[in-house]
């Protein structure tokens, strides 16, 4: 539906720098479409990189107006509240945007399409990014095992650690390498960027498994499929990692963690154990005791966005040490160094 010509503007009101507004973060570091405009009144009249760690001079305005004035043709609801749900006070402005020839980009739980579909003149859509596309995927029955590529899967010590966007950049550095790779989106805001995938969270848990092995199955000509990761098997809210590895029969690992960390962000009471013992969960939850394809975790990607130049190197020092990885902030450094490693691993077998 989103056409790569299509200019846009991301809805974060009041949250634009905040980790609520990571979808518009990350369709401004990867997305293929020109951002006009953020729309948060409470950061109007300063520029994105003023606000958020995305190197980026879009501007950010306070209303739908001003956002048309500079050409947006798409609105992308680019902030989720917790639980994911559209809130009742965003439905005017989002009336308004359709009657005034806006298309509407939705990564909710929430379907618009039926609730603003009336509205909707020659050219207009609402694409509900959390709507599964096609038939009902079957159970997923370990069909990937069998391939011989190697599927690289994100997992986290927390959800919203940059599992996605380690997962991007090590896409693109093996890409620059002339490897053969292929990210596979499995949330909204990397099919948003892509243009393709799945929204794994809104498959039910019978076929959830399911959709990840369709998915990968129907990228199996590529070289390396990078995984794009969701949830952690730490956090106690969390179902989605066990799907992915099920269904992806992954056979390597990259560990996304956030420096510094000690408990999860939103429950202080649930502590992140020594990251060695965090790669023997994953490592050891995908193989299922020998039953499934065993994985290893080929090195650690540290989101360091809190630190300065000098304390980010010494994080990425002190985890290689920890545990006798490579390591690299993505995001900061690049990611030649988990690159490589991928590299390696596949060269091996």
């Amino acid at each position: 539906m989103l056409e790569p010509h299509q200019k846009i503007a991301l809805f974060a009101e009041a949250t634009m720098g905040l980790l609520n507004a990571k979808m518009a973060e990350g369709i401004l570091r990867y997305g293929r479409n020109p951002a006009v405009a953020v729309i948060d009144s409470t950061k109007a009249g300063r520029r994105v990189r003023d606000v958020s760690t995305v190197s980026s001079d879009v501007p950010i305005v306070d209303t739908l107006d001003a956002a048309l004035a500079l050409g947006a043709e798409v609105l992308v609801l680019g902030t989720a509240p917790s639980g994911g749900r559209v809130p009742p006070d965003w439905m005017a402005m989002l009336h308004e945007a359709v009657a005034r020839g806006m298309s509407v980009v939705n990564g909710m739980h929430d379907q618009l399409a039926p609730v603003l579909g009336s509205g909707l003149q020659a050219g207009q859509w609402v694409w509900d990014i959390r709507t599964p596309q096609g038939d009902l995927p079957d159970i997923a029955t370990a069909r990937a095992a069998r391939l011989d590529n190697l599927r690289v899967l994100m997992v986290g010590t927390d959800m919203a650690v940059g599992k996605m966007t380690a997962g991007l950049e090590l896409t693109h550095a093996l890409e620059a390498r002339g490897v053969d790779a292929a990210f596979l989106a499995s949330g909204q805001t990397g099919i948003a960027i892509t243009g393709r995938g799945i929204p794994l969270d809104a498959f039910r848990v019978d076929h959830a498994a399911g959709a990840v092995e369709r998915l990968v199955m129907e990228a199996s000509g590529h070289d390396v499929l990078v995984i794009e990761g969701q949830g952690s098997l730490l956090h106690p809210g969390s179902t989605a990692t066990l799907p992915l590895m099920r269904g992806s029969q992954c056979n390597a690992l990259i560990l996304c963690h956030r420096a510094g960390m000690q408990t999860l962000d939103t429950m202080d009471h649930v502590r992140i154990p020594p990251l060695g013992d965090v790669i023997t969960l994953n490592e050891r939850t995908a193989a299922a005791a020998g039953a499934l394809t065993a994985p290893r975790v080929l090195g650690i990607a540290l989101n360091t966005s809190a630190l300065d130049a000098a304390g980010a190197a010494d994080a990425v020092a002190r985890v290689a040490a920890e545990t006798g990885l490579p390591v690299a902030d993505p995001v900061r450094d690049g990611a030649g160094v988990l690159a490589e490693a991928v590299m390696a691993a596949r060269g091996g077998g």
